[in-house]
């Protein structure tokens, strides 16, 4: 199975930025539908980002704005760059994708009103925004 690692989480006033980032152990990513989702204890998985085989992005409205999905092709790396954070951005992130090496068990999302299907995803970094 494809094994997706994130990084780039910490603890971060209000206001502050952090930049996420995704590597794909061993595999290319850059063809393969890809994003970001979160999760706050005692909540539901909110869907993030999302970033297409073609570059096209989609956002959920919370973040619209503030938060930037990119790839870099040549680093074979997926990033999350986050301004303007605020106390309800904490939650555990996690950089998924649909890849014909996932899981067989999958996370469905609702990205800005899209629809998006996960198979694979990594164990998460912590984003903590203190006000």
């Amino acid at each position: 199975q494809v094994q997706l690692v994130e990084s780039g989480g910490g603890s971060v006033q209000a206001g502050g930025s952090l930049r996420l980032s995704c590597t794909a152990s061993g595999h290319s990513i850059s063809q393969y539908f890809m994003g970001w989702f979160r999760q706050a204890p005692g909540k539901e998985r909110e869907g993030v980002a999302v970033i297409d085989s073609d570059g096209d992005t989609t956002y959920a409205d919370s973040v619209k704005g503030r938060f930037t999905i990119s790839l870099d092709n040549v680093k074979k790396t997926l990033f999350l760059q986050m301004s303007a954070l605020e106390p309800e951005d904490t939650a555990m992130y996690y950089c998924a994708a649909q890849h014909p090496q996932g899981r067989p068990k999958t996370v469905v999302l609702n990205v800005g009103g899209r629809r998006v299907v996960f198979n694979a995803w990594g164990q998460g970094t912590q984003v903590t925004v203190s006000s």
